[in-house]
């Protein structure tokens, strides 16, 4: 049997700051890209919702040409590596793009944000699908794999935690407005509060140091309701006045204003160097080991016919699409959810922070959970255990904070084994084309990763818009956005459960099994071993 050289953690670890760097892009756009959309650059969510569906539509083609891309790249580096490296800046340039707002219209919005959300899923498939099939590649040891894959799943919830748990702190810090501030105390509690900026502020957020106090507009319109901060457009030498009570001792350095389109701009920014940066040590701690057989010729229809013929890949294609549209839809909804329903923007952030750290948990538990289980049937056991816990989230009130925290993480222990587990088996996949057809394909096998994420990822910001849009939610008026709670709690817990359920029917019919892989992996090792051979006594 060929001996598979061992992994050193550095190259583990290595590989990891990949996804860490990805889910910066990802996770930052999944999370906060709907709200920035809605309620800091001023699309409606409906027009944003399908800037987000048609772009990852469209985009689907280009999945399967940058695997066919990789696979027919030949460098002294290998055929993934040079990818990561060669995408690294462009991929941070395009996320900042993103999250700049130029002065434009309506229609100029819209356009700019397809376009640039448009070229930043090219540019992400140019980078993740060559990261993915990197792993194929770099053993073909199954434990190994698994293992490899757990500390990739720990790179990406380590870089899900940086941007989710830092960004909307970023944004105070780089979009602290130096306002006027007036404090006039009426009661113990209770404050009328007027300020005002010298200069346009077009986003503008207030609320307290501590987040406790609630605002009402002093000349508060039917319906209106206190809220613990206020959005909205400041003009220049304009005085805005509240209501503000619910926290003592205030003065008027208890209160921030906060220049959003200044902040987010600033705060990618600074998020997308590190992007750039792990990018860079993935390529320089990494090697590939695995070659597709010596005798293997380029031959486009055999890789497309053996990829259509390949019912595992074909079942794990529709899964991942489905899980993603599940783990997507819970990430863009969170910031309104804690906006809207629980009044505390701020508190996401913890929430968000909390979750990462039980993916990592879950990331780690994947390797002894599989091999206990095996991989499919630990798959189903976490699609049906993750969206019933996160079904019960319907019934928390917004002053259920322990409640709601609880739940999330349960949730989001078994939700991190979906893609630990994924981009193994898309390894397994690999390995079972090469044993039934004779050729490997990776990058085309790990095209499904991508356009599995993509494709979820635009699926899910398309039903929260049209959700939002049925409920006539307008981020930017304080009366639709009440109307639109409802939905927003919808979107938080039972919607995102029951597309979890279909996910979970369908991998009941993946066929292969852990003995099946062993099987495989032993007569492959044989057949390479042979090959080595053969080349030396050549």
């Amino acid at each position: 049997m060929l001996k598979q050289e061992k992994i050193s953690i550095k190259e583990k670890i290595g590989y990891a700051l990949g996804d860490g760097a990805a889910n910066i892009a990802w996770r930052g756009v999944a999370t906060f890209l709907l709200i920035f959309y809605t309620d800091v650059f001023g699309i409606s969510a409906a027009l944003a919702g399908t800037v987000l569906l048609v772009a990852k539509t469209s985009d689907g083609l280009s999945d399967i040409g940058m695997g066919l891309i990789g696979d027919r790249t030949n460098t002294k580096y290998g055929k993934f590596r040079p990818w990561v490296l060669w995408s690294a800046f462009p991929l941070a340039i395009s996320l900042s793009m993103l999250y700049t707002t130029p002065d434009l219209g309506n229609t100029g919005k819209v356009i700019y944000a397809f376009t640039t959300y448009f070229l930043f899923t090219l540019i992400y498939t140019a980078n993740n699908i060559p990261y993915g099939a990197l792993m194929a590649v770099m053993t073909g040891d199954l434990k190994q794999r698994t293992s490899l894959g757990s500390y990739r799943m720990v790179g990406a919830f380590a870089g899900g935690m940086l941007v989710q748990g830092a960004l909307l702190y970023l944004v105070a810090y780089f979009g602290n407005v130096d306002p006027q501030v007036e404090v006039k105390q009426l009661t113990q509690d209770k404050y009328e509060v007027t300020v005002s900026s010298p200069y346009d502020v077009p986003n503008a957020n207030v609320k307290t140091e501590n987040g406790i106090a609630t605002f009402l507009w002093k000349e508060a319109k039917d319906g209106d309701e206190p809220t613990k901060h206020k959005s909205f457009s400041m003009e220049p030498d304009v005085n805005y006045s509240f209501i503000v009570e619910g926290e003592g001792n205030l003065d008027s350095e208890s209160f921030s204003v906060i220049n959003q389109k200044k902040g987010y701009s600033y705060s990618i920014y600074l998020l997308s160097v590190f992007l750039a940066a792990f990018m860079v040590i993935t390529f320089l701690t990494t090697r590939e080991r695995i070659s597709p057989p010596a005798y293997q010729q380029n031959n486009l229809k055999k890789d497309f016919r053996n990829l259509i013929d390949n019912r595992p890949w074909l079942i794990l294609l529709i899964v991942a699409l489905i899980y993603n549209v599940y783990n997507n839809m819970k990430q863009g909804v969170t910031i309104m959810y804690f906006k809207y329903y629980l009044n505390d923007e701020l508190l996401s952030a913890a929430y968000l922070v909390a979750l990462m750290i039980i993916s990592i948990a879950g990331a780690m538990a994947t390797a002894p959970l599989a091999r206990l289980w095996g991989k499919r049937r630990l798959f189903i056991i976490a699609l049906l255990f993750s969206s019933s816990v996160n079904a019960l989230i319907v019934f928390c009130g917004p002053g259920d904070i322990v409640a709601i925290f609880s739940l999330g993480i349960i949730s989001e222990f078994a939700a991190a084994i979906f893609p630990t587990l994924f981009f193994a088996m898309l390894g397994d996949v690999a390995d079972y084309s090469e044993w039934k057809n004779g050729r490997r394909a990776t990058g085309l096998v790990y095209s499904a990763g991508s356009f599995a994420t993509k494709f979820g990822g635009g699926i899910a910001g398309a039903i929260i818009g049209f959700v939002l849009a049925m409920f006539n939610y307008d981020g930017m008026d304080a009366v639709s956005i009440k109307g639109a709670v409802p939905g927003i709690v919808m979107l938080m817990s039972w919607i995102p459960a029951l597309i979890a359920v279909v996910a979970a029917g369908i991998m009941v019919f993946y066929p292969l099994s852990q003995k099946m892989m062993t099987q495989i992996t032993n007569e492959l090792n044989e057949k390479r071993n042979a090959d080595l051979t053969l080349d030396n006594q050549v």
